[in-house]
């Protein structure tokens, strides 16, 4: 089975982990919950919030993606190394050196200078990030969904009014994320470059070749929503002979991670799975999905959106089993076998 995913920040990455733990691959080689076989497994991940930080390209995604499969995840905070030290953070803290609210591990600095090295020296992205991957082994193919710059913006209410009173401006992704936790006014999302990006060739081809899609429980606006906004991907998604099956990220009327209630208020998508469900849409009109996977505590989602098929399942990703569980009905949502 060829199974391709859109994926995005930490419920992503764990999201993965169910994925290989049903298919048998990773560290989980030998231990499917599902069919064994020669599965495949690709990943199409965000890069909107990729930045540059202190001189050195950040692409949290797909570096949490890479550290969760490969076994180096920082287990309490589902992001950065696992025994991360913190002295180049302080060392340039005590320079007074800017960003000072964005921090770089001792351990992870190393990835962003081996990637920054890379793209100097004029390799793509994607050449990059197998590259690194060379050295976790995840057991899955990473693909940053584009080469180009495709930064996700957000618009706010200056909350340093040099323009004055009232006045909004643009700021990066990982600003508003990190440094003011999303707590701020907010207007609208911008994906930067996107307009101008191509879809890789290997991430197209993943979902063209796939026999399911499957976007992950990510947040709908700024990890889904970005990769959706490169141009190429819709049209992949509509194309594909493969089943599109989506998993809400809204588990009993509420976002478990990644502030996706205050992304979707931005929008203007009410933090539901119905909504939610909704705004993806079914692509027996315009829309992107065949399947909506809800949690057992959203029914009401189940009737609710015309043209997709809805399932109610427990949606909790509490280990890689409970996950791969999840994993099993969206194969069988989908009506393909694991032996595919």
């Amino acid at each position: 089975m060829k199974v391709t995913v859109l994926v995005g920040g930490v419920g992503g990455a764990r999201f993965l982990l169910g994925v290989q733990q049903y298919l048998g691959l990773g560290q989980f080689a030998g231990t499917a919950t599902g069919a064994a076989g020669n599965h495949e497994l690709t990943a199409v991940v965000n890069v909107g919030d990729d930045a540059w930080m202190h001189g050195v390209r950040v692409c949290p995604d797909l570096d949490t993606c890479m550290y969760t499969l490969g076994g180096g995840i920082d287990p309490e905070r589902g992001w950065g190394h696992a025994n991360e030290t913190w002295h180049a953070k302080e060392e340039l803290a005590a320079y007074g050196v800017q960003p000072d609210w964005f921090g770089l591990g001792d351990r992870d600095l190393a990835t962003h200078l081996v990637r920054s090295q890379m793209l100097r020296a004029g390799y793509p992205l994607s050449e990059v990030t197998e590259a690194l991957c060379g050295r976790w082994q995840p057991g899955a193919r990473l693909l940053p969904v584009t080469d180009d710059r495709s930064e996700t913006h957000v618009v706010v209410t200056d909350p340093e009014p040099g323009l004055g009173e009232g006045a909004r401006r643009a700021i990066h992704f990982q600003e508003w994320w990190v440094r003011y936790r999303a707590q701020i006014p907010t207007h609208d999302f911008a994906f930067v470059g996107a307009d101008k990006a191509t879809a890789t060739p290997g991430a197209l081809a993943a979902i063209a070749d796939a026999d399911v899609v499957f976007m992950a429980p990510s947040n709908p606006v700024v990890s889904i929503g970005a990769i959706l906004a490169v141009p190429g991907v819709r049209g992949a998604l509509r194309s594909t002979a493969a089943p599109v099956i989506g998993y809400s990220p809204i588990v009993a009327g509420r976002a478990l991670r990644g502030m996706a209630d205050e992304c979707l208020s931005v929008i203007g998508v009410e933090t539901s799975s119905l909504a939610v469900g909704a705004h993806f849409g079914p692509r027996t009109t315009t829309g992107l999905l065949d399947g909506w996977l809800v949690d057992e505590a959203d029914t009401a989602a189940v009737d609710g959106i015309d043209g997709i098929d809805v399932q109610a399942i427990p949606l909790l990703m509490t280990d890689p089993k409970a996950t791969a569980e999840m994993v099993r009905h969206g194969i069988e949502l989908a009506g393909i076998g694991a032996g595919a």
